[in-house]
């Protein structure tokens, strides 16, 4: 039988912990700007309660409107794991609601981030798991496969890999590979302080200095009259 589109890998490569938890409390614009400005997904993906992100992608993909391998996946990841789901960007009906988050949250998941609706909104508001998605639908899902689950998936027209960084804020989400990691973390932190830095001396003296800016409307040739 073809696998194609149909098939189920248990077993993902997953950075230390350490290196995951590096990245706590770290602003995604921060991290983004790292990364070239150009990681970020989609911004129609959003927070759908107050809580924050960091864990390990454990991917699923399903068909528009179909939560059959989502129903596995939540049997197989592992507490920390971000449930990634690429559920082709469908508004028809939801991915999951109620049940499914407090089963992701008794488990230990740190997150659920689906490219697609979820349902029963003002309850997920006040739960403690952090759940990212691009809309809302009350209809109710089918469970009909066929789907994958930890092959790469594409968020928000980001492909995202089992095992990559998953963070996200009230800005947005962003995907690190383990490979980069190291490095776009040492950029992040050289970026949060140099920010933190410029925001004091605004704060203090009223001073945003800005060299460059004058400099660039020179090199465009911009004429200034008084």
């Amino acid at each position: 039988m073809v696998s194609i589109g149909n098939k189920i890998i248990k077993k993902i490569d997953r950075p230390s912990r350490e290196l995951v938890e590096a990245f706590r409390n770290l602003p995604v614009a921060n991290i983004g700007d790292a990364m070239g400005r150009l990681e970020a997904v989609d911004s129609e993906i959003s927070r759908m309660n107050s809580n924050n992100l960091l864990g390990v992608a454990f991917t699923v993909r399903v068909p528009a409107g179909d939560n059959l391998m989502f129903h596995k996946a939540m049997d197989l990841a592992e507490p920390g794991d971000v449930i990634v789901i690429d559920a082709g960007s469908g508004k028809d009906r939801a991915i999951l609601g109620e049940l499914m988050a407090t089963y992701c949250e008794k488990r230990g998941i740190a997150g659920i981030v689906v490219d697609g609706c979820i349902r029963d909104a003002a309850i997920i508001k006040e739960m403690d798991i952090s759940v990212y998605a691009r809309g809302l639908s009350p209809n109710g899902p089918y469970k009909n496969g066929p789907g994958e689950i930890n092959i790469p998936v594409v968020i928000g027209g980001k492909v995202i890999h089992p095992g990559d960084i998953i963070v996200g804020d009230n800005d947005g989400l962003i995907a690190i590979r383990p490979s980069d990691a190291e490095a776009v973390l040492e950029e992040s932190l050289k970026i949060f302080e140099k920010e933190e830095k410029i925001l004091d001396t605004i704060k203090s003296e009223g001073l945003y200095i800005r060299p460059w800016v004058d400099e660039k409307l020179n090199e465009i040739g911009c004429i200034i009259k008084d």
